[in-house]
């Protein structure tokens, strides 16, 4: 088992500050990152655990393979959300869920952007 350093919400405000146009603010009055005003992700009000976007179909299998890490409360239930205790989740696995959640909420002309960045295009005929 490798061992990572602690993952913090400076860890998650680092990850997100490569992802295009996310800005900080606030939700719930804890600190949030936000895409176009929609949200991707907050710490909740413990300081000890994200409220992060995802579906409901990722949210049900990393819940069911690691309930320590993932979980919802009854609040949560009926949204795409999922809860991560940031102590125990995993720096690349929570990159992952970073990303995919802000897949979710980036309009798809940027995400078509971001996934053009760095490759060979070519010039129009």
């Amino acid at each position: 088992m490798t061992m990572y350093p602690p993952v913090t919400f400076d860890t998650v405000r680092e990850i997100v500050r490569t992802l295009p146009e996310v800005e900080e603010g606030t939700s719930y009055g804890t600190p949030a990152f936000h895409v176009r005003k929609k949200l991707l992700a907050r710490l909740r009000e413990d300081g000890e655990t994200l409220v992060i976007k995802t579906d409901f179909a990722e949210r049900e299998v990393r819940i069911q393979l690691a309930p320590e890490t993932f979980f919802v409360t009854y609040h949560y239930v009926g949204y795409p959300l999922m809860l991560v205790q940031l102590a125990t989740v995993e720096p690349d696995d929570l990159r992952l869920l970073l990303e995919q959640a802000w897949r979710m909420v980036a309009p798809k002309r940027l995400i078509q952007a971001r996934d053009g960045e760095g490759r060979g295009r070519r010039p129009p005929a």
